[in-house]
């Protein structure tokens, strides 16, 4: 049985939960192969903080096309990050945004390399 603090020591809190529930099942082989792809693909909590600050100085919505949001993304770009009021939501909610991302993404790793 893998641990997740063995192949993915970045990760922390509710992440790190989520990912040892899907570890659990796993040889440690497997368990490396999953880590080598979701750590390819996963999303950092402070670059999406980075590019929602990224919305008040250049363009707004460039996080959510980064999380793949593409509605939300147009959305956001057209109305100026809805007025700045959803920016600023987004500033507070960062790491609940890429947790959401990175548990999608742990979904579809997890059925590939089983």
């Amino acid at each position: 049985m893998a641990n997740v603090i063995d192949v993915l020591p970045e990760t922390t809190g509710e992440e790190m939960q989520y990912l040892q529930s899907i570890l659990e099942g796993m040889d440690r082989e497997k368990a490396q192969n999953f880590a080598m792809i979701y750590r390819a693909r996963r999303k950092d909590p402070q670059t999406v903080l980075l590019l929602a600050l990224l919305g008040f100085v250049v363009v707004a919505g460039v996080h959510r096309f980064v999380l793949g949001q593409i509605g939300m993304g147009i959305l956001y770009l057209l109305t100026a990050g809805l007025c700045f009021v959803g920016t600023i939501v987004d500033l507070f909610n960062y790491r609940k945004l890429a947790f959401e991302y990175n548990r999608k993404i742990a979904d579809e790793v997890s059925v590939l390399t089983r």
